[in-house]
């Protein structure tokens, strides 16, 4: 019998490049909107895999009725899994990630933020729109000479450094696990979380979250921030306690944010609300400010990373099935484990 795959969480172009790429399986595939959920997990009934998303929250007592359901496999359509509880699933049920999809994709996003912030591109689009030509208010700055700050040099802070360093910007970066011969061959060096914090002209957020980075942008370290730091976060939504953020904008301790991620976006991004009020009394206010730029998590967002995406994730079915070693499999001891 062919495998049965339920896709949770799918838009229009998950389900033509899946299909697509299925052209070489040709497993049963079922496609759902909506997000994985306790109160719809039972229509996981009688598939071998589910397909989900960075949204679809997995706790310990999902994965006991993925077991009792017959799931065989929990495969991940991105590279964090920050959002399945591992320890739950530890000895019980296999899952899998697709570690690097288009690392150039999501750095390129975290400079187009930076770019646009800097030179008040989003405002003078607005004025233009109005007839509207003046400059006042739209003052920014020579990015060359100037320090940036990247927490997190996986393939996506390698690839961030990269073109900062093309822009002719000094580079800091931490890490837990420093990779000093890239740093040297890039030109740049690893410092302590202090020193980012208290030299940077812009702090890229580009790490996991775990334990140990959930807040790592809170009162306390912005406290040690250069006056008007501009803080870009493509990583994920709580690595920023969003309330001190905004007490940080208010006193202008933080002169611009860039966010692709938000804390509470699970039942807002990748969803069309615009008839709708928000209901979200934090992400009203933040976009509010005139600093600050909120993209609905889209730094993944390009053809070539939404094609590996779903290469990927088929490779690491089919290697389930054929009993092969299954090369993008997640470990309970990965950083970036949960306990949800």
């Amino acid at each position: 019998m062919k495998p049965k795959i339920a896709f949770f969480d799918t838009k229009p172009y998950d389900r033509d490049l899946f299909t697509e790429v299925n052209k070489k399986y040709n497993y049963e595939i079922t496609f759902f909107k909506f997000h994985l959920t306790p109160e719809n997990v039972i229509l996981t009934q009688g598939f071998d895999v589910v397909v989900i998303f960075v949204n679809d929250v997995i706790t310990a007592d999902m994965i006991g009725k993925l077991v009792q359901y017959g799931v065989k496999l929990i495969a991940l359509r991105s590279s964090g899994f920050n959002n399945v509880n591992l320890k739950a699933a530890l000895n019980k049920i296999k899952l899998v990630r697709v570690p690097a999809y288009s690392p150039h994709a999501v750095a390129e996003h975290t400079t187009a933020l930076m770019l646009t912030l800097n030179r008040k591109i989003h405002r003078a689009y607005f004025r233009t729109r109005d007839s509207n030509f003046a400059l006042h208010g739209l003052l920014g700055f020579d990015m060359y000479g100037k320090t940036t700050g990247i927490i997190g040099t996986g393939r996506i802070g390698k690839a961030l450094a990269g073109i900062m360093k093309g822009f002719g910007m000094e580079v800091l970066a931490y890490d837990k696990y420093p990779d000093e011969s890239f740093a040297r061959q890039a030109g740049f060096r690893y410092t302590t979380l202090d020193e980012l914090f208290s030299y940077s002209d812009i702090i890229s957020l580009n790490c996991p979250l775990t334990k140990e980075t959930e807040y790592i942008i809170n009162k306390d370290s912005i406290a040690k921030m250069k006056q008007g730091v501009m803080i870009i976060n493509t990583g994920r939504g709580k690595l920023i306690r969003t309330t001190d953020l905004i007490v940080g904008l208010k006193s202008g301790k933080i002169g611009s944010a860039g966010l692709d991620v938000y804390e509470e976006e699970s039942d807002l991004f990748f969803e069309d609300l615009s008839d709708q009020v928000l209901s979200d009394d934090i992400l009203a206010r933040l976009l509010t400010f005139n600093n600050v730029i909120i993209t609905s998590h889209q730094g993944f967002f390009t053809r070539e990373a939404l094609q590996n995406i779903a290469v990927t994730t088929m490779q690491n079915i089919s290697e389930f099935f054929e009993g092969k070693p299954l090369s993008n499999e997640i470990c309970y001891k990965c950083p970036g484990a949960a306990d949800i």
